[in-house]
């Protein structure tokens, strides 16, 4: 395994933080305002990490370009934003291996293409201090491009190099190898049945929480 880094820098939605129920809820009401039933819950977590835009065409088959897409998406968003942290929680061990690295000179932050609106008020409801947080609105790019990752770095003031970058979808893997950066792939996310961890370009992989949390916090 890679030397361990003097910085983590996380992925939000199926890496630090379970988000799937609040935006299963979230998609499900978009279905009740449209006379549907609901999905099975399966269904919409295995979406979460595709964001937004795939939740509305999952929800009403509505491709990004169709009429009444932007609209649908704001109805799920606004939805989802009355309550972002009901019920998502860090998953188990997290907790740990955060407190593990808020301590000089070890550091951690957050690189999302979640938007700050959504992003900032769900760290806070769980208690989350990152040294440094981009989302998807922060930059004129977002992931796969590295920038969100370099800038991440230079807050936290460690070099790329010395980075691991943790995320549950092949574009986490793309920009943590553009950034410089160690990709680390999780399997306990956001993944469809089609896709497999081992097909991304992963440098280290990691199928549980606890097997990350036991790589990272040796004795």
């Amino acid at each position: 395994m890679s030397a361990l880094p003097r910085a983590l820098l996380f992925d939000l939605d199926g890496t630090l933080v379970d988000t799937a129920p609040d935006l299963a809820r979230a998609t499900n009401a978009l279905r009740q305002h449209h006379g549907l039933p609901a999905l099975p819950y399966e269904a919409i977590r295995a979406q979460v990490s595709n964001g937004g835009s795939a939740l509305v065409t999952l929800a009403l088959g509505l491709p990004l370009e169709a009429p009444g897409h932007g609209e649908a998406r704001q109805f799920l968003l606004d939805a989802y934003g009355r309550d972002v942290a009901a019920e998502s929680r860090l998953f188990s061990g997290l907790e740990r291996l955060i407190a593990g690295w808020s301590l000089a000179p070890r550091a951690w932050g957050i690189v999302t293409n979640k938007p700050r609106a959504y992003a900032a008020p769900l760290i806070t409801a769980l208690g989350l201090s990152p040294g440094a947080l981009l989302c998807a609105d922060d930059l004129p790019v977002k992931k796969p491009a590295p920038e969100p990752l370099w800038v991440a770095a230079e807050r936290l003031g460690v070099a790329p190099e010395a980075c691991w970058y943790i995320g549950d979808h092949r574009r986490d893997m793309e920009a943590a190898r553009a950034a410089g950066m160690t990709a680390v792939a999780v399997g306990y996310g956001y993944l469809d049945a089609a896709e497999s961890i081992d097909e991304w370009p992963a440098e280290l992989r990691f199928a549980t929480p606890e097997a990350l949390v036991s790589a990272l916090l040796q004795p």
